[in-house]
């Protein structure tokens, strides 16, 4: 054999050895690969598993919870078309009264961990507000007496949706349904603010599963350092229809 053909042979060789080593590398690295993205697939579900929702049971006692911890003196009203209703609305803590002029009237309402009461204020007495008037429209408009008591935010019967922007906030969106045939509504839907645990809007259905009445922030202001609500629009529709037949506005000032 010959110098040159020596020296083939061992350039064939060395390509060979070259050839296998890479091919070698790229199987293990294809295999590395192949098992790091299996680990940060296992890892990812792991994670998706320890962050689910929490359940609507927690959400609302945690709406309940900020929602009792308040300390607001302020004025607002309801307008809606040529009515307005100034209102002074006081709170401290589960204590909450709004107060109507012309006529005067005062409701108290106290959110308790169980259940809430709204009270008629006369005087230095208060007693239960009658629960054949809660259907009843507050000063011709279209917020009744029962939506400002807040009943459904103890509700048992309760589950979360999924997840909804309103108004870009990420809210949990919930479903209540009604423990008794007491409520006008047979269902209420709730979207909650992530951040901050308020509540963005609220859908409620009459016992034919019809939109009856819609709730919902449209904006929010900043009054010492904390975040109010500014305005909130009420709708009405007409029964049955997805026609809005009243539209009022509830309104904070400074």
């Amino acid at each position: 054999m010959t110098n040159d053909e020596t020296r083939s042979n061992a350039q064939m060789t060395n390509a060979k050895s070259e050839a296998l080593l890479l091919s070698f590398a790229f199987r293990h690295f294809f295999v590395i690969r192949h098992l790091s993205f299996l680990i940060c697939f296992a890892f990812a579900m792991m994670s998706s598993f320890a962050q689910s929702p929490p359940s609507a049971k927690d959400i609302l006692a945690s709406v309940r919870m900020i929602e009792s911890r308040q300390q607001i003196d302020l004025q607002g009203q309801l307008r809606q078309n040529d009515i307005v209703v100034p209102f002074r609305l006081i709170q401290n803590g589960p204590l909450i009264r709004y107060s109507f002029t012309n006529p005067d009237e005062i409701l108290q309402l106290r959110l308790g961990e169980n259940s809430s009461r709204l009270d008629l204020v006369t005087g230095s007495e208060t007693e239960k507000f009658a629960a054949a008037n809660l259907k009843q429209r507050i000063r011709g408009t279209s917020v009744t007496y029962e939506d400002l008591a807040f009943k459904f935010l103890y509700w048992p019967n309760a589950r979360v949706l999924g997840e909804e922007n309103v108004r870009t906030r990420n809210c949990w969106k919930l479903q209540l349904r009604a423990p008794s045939r007491e409520s006008p509504y047979s269902n209420v839907l709730l979207w909650i603010d992530k951040a901050s645990g308020a509540l963005m809007r609220m859908e409620g259905y009459d016992w034919d599963l019809h939109l009856a009445k819609r709730f919902e922030v449209v904006s929010a202001q900043k009054i010492e350092g904390r975040w109010f609500l500014k305005q909130m629009r009420i709708e009405e529709l007409q029964p049955g229809t997805s026609h809005v037949q009243s539209r009022t506005y509830l309104e904070i000032k400074r």
